[in-house]
């Protein structure tokens, strides 16, 4: 089979000569991992819009290829504080692990964060904008016959809101300033609407969504909340994909605790629920409730088992993974996000070469 071959094969609920198998790195994971190679150092990161090259991909036998598009988010290309295009301000979040140090970058001011925000002058970037999408084009040009192309509209509704507004303001505004939430809801989702529909325009196999929704035990938000605010735009976005092209898959991330919002995620038609945290939720409960609508992209956990087990650990994870939400096809053998800073170059060689 052909990596595209496999990974179709498991998304239609079929069995697979292995489970097709996917990953992404944060930067400095992935400077240790192409000085393992003999690679020389370069950015590989699928959250920003710029080509960058998939040699650790190729070496690392994965089956499906990302770039992302739409609200540039964590993991960029500054190591300082800056001002994104959207006008929200990120500041630089240092850290420290045995194999090293790194940083994530987080945002810190928001450009609607006010008692009275401008909302009336306040205007997104431009979806259109000409060449942003030129890294697509291009990985589905010379990658797209053997390959599976996923298109990332990360952050998709709630996140990239809250980074404008403020976290704890648009929880608030839901219940005391509806009319506010729901101007600033929109103005995100006619924007990232467009990208996906630009990037499936462009010919991706997978168009990925996501908000996180999910904290380690349960929901963040009320269902009634969120199916009042968030189901119809998340409707919105999946049918303007579905009628460029009704085959195309569309990949749903949160992470934590989701089991409340699936069947609502399975309404709007989204095919693949990510990242399928164990720690949270018990693949066997998801794989025979939603197993026949839903296919599982992720499970292999980088809180827990990737960083700190054993390659036996990650032998056994494997194993009960394939026998749970792998029976019959439906899984995409992934990390649950990128792999960290704090794991072994072993341990990760020991997922790629189950």
């Amino acid at each position: 089979m052909t990596p595209k071959e496999r990974l179709q094969t498991a998304l239609n609920h079929e069995t697979t000569d292995r489970p097709p198998f996917q990953a992404t790195f944060t930067p400095e994971f992935a400077t240790r991992l192409q000085k393992h190679f003999g690679l020389p150092s370069q950015l590989t990161e699928p959250h920003h819009r710029i080509w960058y090259g998939y040699d650790l991909e190729l070496l690392t036998r994965q089956d499906a290829l990302q770039a992302g598009a739409g609200w540039v988010t964590n993991y960029y290309l500054h190591n300082e504080p800056f001002t994104d295009d959207w006008g929200i301000h990120w500041c630089i979040d240092r850290y420290e692990t045995p194999f090293g140090k790194g940083f994530y970058t987080n945002p810190d001011s928001c450009p609607l964060a006010g008692e009275t925000p401008d909302i009336e002058h306040f205007k997104a970037p431009d979806p259109n904008k000409p060449g942003m999408y030129a890294h697509v084009e291009r990985l589905v040009n010379e990658y797209g016959r053997d390959y599976y192309i996923i298109g990332r509209v990360h952050c998709t509704v709630y996140e990239l809101s809250w980074a404008l507004r403020g976290f704890e303001n648009i929880l608030l505004d839901l219940f005391i300033n509806p009319d506010l939430a729901n101007r600033i809801l929109d103005i995100v989702t006619d924007y990232h609407l467009q990208v996906a529909v630009n990037m499936a325009l462009r010919g991706v196999d997978m168009i990925w969504l996501g908000d996180d929704w999910g904290a380690q035990n349960n929901l963040i938000i009320s269902m009634e909340t969120w199916d009042e605010f968030f189901k119809p735009r998340y409707a919105k976005i999946c049918s303007a994909i579905k009628n460029v092209n009704k085959d195309i898959k569309i990949a749903f991330h949160s992470d934590g605790c989701v089991y409340d919002v699936i069947p609502g995620l399975i309404d709007v038609g989204v095919d693949v629920l990510n990242p399928v945290q164990t720690e949270c939720m018990d693949p066997a409960v998801l794989k025979r409730k939603y197993g026949a609508n839903l296919c599982f992209f992720g499970g292999i956990a980088v809180q827990s088992t990737l960083p700190f087990g054993t390659r036996n650990d990650i032998r056994k994870e494997y194993q009960w993974l394939k026998k749970t939400l792998g029976n019959g096809g439906g899984w995409i053998c992934a990390p649950t996000h990128h792999v960290q800073l704090d794991t072994p170059i072993e341990n990760f060689l020991e997922l790629v070469n189950i």
